[in-house]
């Protein structure tokens, strides 16, 4: 892979002691959690490759760079006890630059099995950035600025990303709250609806509401970006047509390719292109597959990412693989009605290939880099690699954060 040497072997949690101050899990392994698949290049395209990762930022618009526990059977127990633990060692073994982490999200249930309580979320956003504090590879993102130094440091730019706004009720203030603690990037729903609109699972949607409107207005001013990636459709529009700002869909795929609800249709492409925004492509296990690759791998993912840069413009789509350092597939089954995903992967398409783990897509470290090698082996321009793996991402995010 491609080793930081800023890296020097800091654990989460290694300032508290082990079984102590809190419970000890065995965590899965980072690095070869099963037989990694690196797509191969000849000698001329291995140094592109290098020089490429060298000289340029490499953002992920959408992952959760945490470890979860070997055994997934434990897996309920760990999110519980609210001390997820970030992969530093294997994000070390990455070229990323820069991450959104999107925290707890669906599996944030310190207190309550239905997640998204104000206090746990509070809890989560805290306690991760206190291990942040902790060490000095990981560096807690603000601004654009802390991208460009993480780059020129050899570290990572770590920003928190909130999949919903549920946690905020009714109370807009909450807003201006979660941007002192860091968030920067906040989505408006999570497939079940709230205060603001309506998820992906509503067979009604009733698109974004008055409430959702001042939160927009509040977000916009404040320099949250928004995200609308697990929006019903009509939320999604309404979300793209209000905002004052362009907007990110950070982690989805095309419905167009493969016709399930997790994935959006191309009127949501498009509306968001117009406006500026721009669209992260996800590997969540079984989600991005399509017709001419029924097993997901990098190449049903690719595939993804090909269709809306041909629907909608290369300035318009980056990646957002949405991985973990773990059994992702495990964690879906086990959160199956926290995050409903059996809802959000109705397929109306023929049935897909079930599969253990994304083949070249198994985790953040994994993702990032066979993105790289896919467009250089598939002769993608240094320009537009430039586009899809940063500058579409800072373009919109200049115009956005208020820093």
């Amino acid at each position: 892979m491609n080793k930081k040497d800023s890296y020097k072997g800091y654990e989460s949690y290694s300032y508290l002691k082990k079984g102590v101050d809190y419970k000890e899990f065995k965590l899965a392994k980072e690095i070869n959690r099963v037989e990694p698949y690196i797509i191969p290049l000849d000698s001329y395209q291995e140094k592109k490759f290098k020089d490429f990762v060298n000289n340029n930022l490499i953002i992920s618009l959408h992952d959760h760079p945490i470890v979860i526990p070997e055994d997934i059977n434990e897996l309920m127990q760990y999110e519980r006890a609210g001390k997820e633990h970030m992969a530093y060692k294997g994000l070390s073994d990455s070229c990323i630059d820069a991450i959104f982490d999107n925290m707890m999200d669906g599996t944030c249930v310190i207190s309550s099995d239905a997640g998204w309580k104000w206090v746990d979320v509070i809890h989560d956003i805290g306690m991760r950035s206190c291990d942040i504090e902790h060490q000095d590879f990981v560096i807690k993102g603000y601004g654009i600025e802390d991208i460009y130094r993480a780059k020129s440091e050899g570290k990572i730019a770590w920003f928190i990303s909130l999949e919903s706004s549920t946690m905020i009720e009714n109370e807009v203030d909450r807003l201006d709250i979660l941007y002192g603690l860091g968030v920067r990037i906040m989505g408006i729903t999570y497939s079940e609806s709230n205060s603001l609109g309506s998820g992906l699972k509503e067979k009604r949607d009733g698109g974004l509401t008055s409430f959702g409107r001042k939160a927009v207005d509040r977000m916009n001013a404040l320099g949250i970006a928004v995200d609308v990636s697990h929006c019903g459709v009509q939320t999604a529009l309404d979300t793209i047509e209000y905002s004052k700002k362009p907007i990110f869909i950070t982690h989805t795929g095309a419905r167009g390719l493969w016709n399930m609800n997790r994935l959006m249709p191309d009127e949501v492409f498009i509306s968001c292109a117009e406006k500026g925004g721009v669209i992260g492509i996800e590997a969540a296990p079984h989600t991005t597959v399509t017709k001419a690759h029924k097993s997901h791998s990098i190449e049903s993912y690719m595939e993804h990412f090909e269709y809306i840069k041909n629907l909608v413009g290369i300035e318009h789509v980056a990646f957002g693989p949405d991985a973990l350092y773990g059994d992702h597939v495990g964690l879906h089954n086990l959160f199956s009605s926290n995050m409903s995903i059996s809802e959000g992967m109705k397929s109306h398409d023929t049935a897909y290939d079930k599969i253990e783990y994304v083949k070249g897509m198994e985790n953040p470290t994994e993702a990032m880099t066979n993105i790289i090698r896919w467009l250089i082996k598939n002769n993608y321009s240094e320009e537009d690699m430039n586009k899809v793996l940063g500058k579409n991402i800072i373009r919109v995010l200049k115009q956005v954060w208020v820093r």
